[in-house]
């Protein structure tokens, strides 16, 4: 990420709902620690964290320190950790008491008076999903985005203040199916316009994710082969090596549909089989994304029946150590039939796309954590080198996302160590950590730059999440084929037999080609 050459513009007091949460402190506080060190946020710039738990500012960033000491990607250098220390503040209220928002709002009056930032105001809602809806209206109740801060809004004589705005990030998931998802879309719109509503899902800012247009639309070599003429099938796989942890709560309203499909998978699919843009500008890239899901062909019963595979994870072994089945994990029914698992089959129908099969997996307690893409390219005709017993190995393009980040070609040559016609297969890997280039850098940091700068490109847009609840809410609402045989699958395998038999009948199979140890 490359410094503003003016960044003054991005002054604001960010309000983190939820400044005591695991979220907060393993991903919000890591990301503005780095942003400090690359000297990439304003001057004029505060952090205020919301919490219900009695402690005091000082209090609160001890703890900040010690989670970036655990968490923040490169070490912390005291003198940036100064910086972010003096602009972080800890304010304690129950947010579900809509008549103390007029309190929070009399406070942030005082700290953008302190730091000068201009009225403009971040809200993030790092809280569980259940609590949006009650924030929202504390939020118009106490009229926290009429920034009339003293001064601030107030044109000096003879200058032009730009007005003060205020944005809203709100963390996936966005409701639970097409019905709360609209309900809450509609408590959004009475206190913010849809261009200030910023849906965040953190694969969006994954460096990887967002190469994914660049590898397409500035490589001749790719995008004239990128359609069904000359593309066998593609696969994207996001494995967890964890279980749900602490999170059953949450889990069991959720299920790895609601979790990852609805928005992380979908939204990497649609980059990858959305039409070129006209133009770079945020509408022109998600219209174009939008398409792509409302061209999924309609899941029938039949399709369903077929293509879709449900899974949930038994006690198993993970890194040789015994580890339990989700029904015996913590906050989780015993008789739950909440998936861990997905596999879909899936078809765009567009002219590009058409016949070429999309294979999506997902899943937990799965013996390596990653995320990739694989475009298969089509065979050639079997008459000349590839006969008799000479296999022909596909051309696969790789997209790496995690842990390890970067591109896998994999063509056909000659065995230069022998002396006969032999073809092999020879990989291009550039999936490595270059000194000179840095750490790349965490998804949370490029996209709470992007709030700040009003960008919303690498954020989902209304009608993009009301078109995939649309597609997924069909998908969800059919679980009987594999619920009666739940649990289906051992912690540290692959997943159900039948995700295998699902590529098997279509004489495919998956790839897992530079899986390496590692987690989200």
């Amino acid at each position: 990420m490359e410094k503003d050459k003016d960044n003054t513009g991005l002054s604001a007091v960010m309000v983190i709902f939820g400044g005591t949460g695991d979220l907060t402190h393993r991903k919000l506080m890591p990301a503005l620690y780095n942003l400090i060190r690359n000297d990439l946020l304003p001057d004029n710039f505060a952090v205020v964290s919301v919490g219900r738990r009695e402690k005091t500012t000082e209090q609160y960033r001890d703890e900040v320190y010690q989670s970036l000491l655990k968490y923040s990607r490169n070490r912390i250098d005291e003198s940036h950790w100064a910086r972010l220390r003096n602009i972080i503040h800890y304010y304690r209220f129950d947010f579900t008491s809509l008549p103390q928002y007029t309190f929070l709002k009399d406070y942030l009056i005082q700290i953008e008076e302190k730091y000068q930032t201009g009225g403009n105001r971040v809200f993030y809602l790092a809280v569980s999903p259940g609590d949006f809806a009650t924030i929202i209206s504390g939020i118009r109740t106490g009229g926290l985005t009429e920034n009339t801060s003293a001064g601030i809004n107030t044109p000096a004589a003879g200058i032009n203040t730009p007005a003060a705005w205020s944005r809203l990030v709100i963390e996936k998931p966005f409701g639970k199916d097409l019905i709360t998802a609209r309900l809450l879309n509609e408590k959004l719109l009475e206190v913010f316009p849809e261009k200030n509503i910023f849906r965040i899902d953190h694969y969006l800012g994954k460096e990887m994710i967002q190469n994914i247009m660049v590898l397409r639309f500035c490589n001749s070599i790719f995008e004239s082969i990128w359609s069904n003429k000359y593309i066998d099938n593609i696969q994207i796989s996001l494995t967890e090596k964890y279980g749900v942890e602490s999170r059953g709560g949450y889990y069991e309203t959720s299920g790895a549909m609601r979790d990852m499909v609805q928005n992380h998978v979908i939204q990497i699919l649609t980059l990858i089989a959305m039409e070129p843009p006209v133009n770079l500008d945020t509408d022109s890239i998600r219209t174009e994304r939008l398409k792509v899901i409302q061209a999924l062909e309609e899941m029938t019963p039949e399709l369903l029946r077929d293509n879709v595979v449900f899974g949930q994870y038994d006690r198993g072994y993970m890194d040789g150590k015994p580890v339990p089945a989700y029904r015996k994990e913590e906050k989780v029914s015993p008789s739950t039939t909440t998936e861990t698992f997905v596999a879909l089959k899936l078809q765009i129908n567009n002219f590009r796309w058409a016949g070429t099969p999309f294979y999506i997996r997902t899943g937990k307690r799965l013996p390596s954590a990653g995320a990739q893409i694989v475009i298969q390219f089509k065979s050639l005709p079997r008459i000349l080198y590839f006969q008799g017993d000479q296999v022909q190995e596909p051309n696969l393009l790789i997209i790496r996302v995690q842990p390890d980040v970067g591109v896998f070609f994999q063509f056909n040559t000659k065995d230069m160590q022998s002396s006969q016609n032999r073809v092999i297969a020879t990989k291009m890997d550039t999936s490595r950590q270059i000194a000179s280039q840095g750490n790349t850098p965490e998804a949370y940091e490029r996209l709470l730059l992007d709030v700040l700068r009003g960008d919303s490109t690498l954020f989902t847009r209304w009608d993009a999440v009301e078109a995939s609840w649309t597609f997924a809410d069909k998908i969800i609402q059919y679980r009987g084929q594999d619920v009666a045989q739940f649990p289906n699958y051992n912690a540290g395998s692959m997943g159900p037999v039948r995700v295998f038999e699902l590529l098997a009948r279509d004489g495919r199979k998956w790839w897992d080609i530079g899986y390496e140890e590692g987690s989200e």
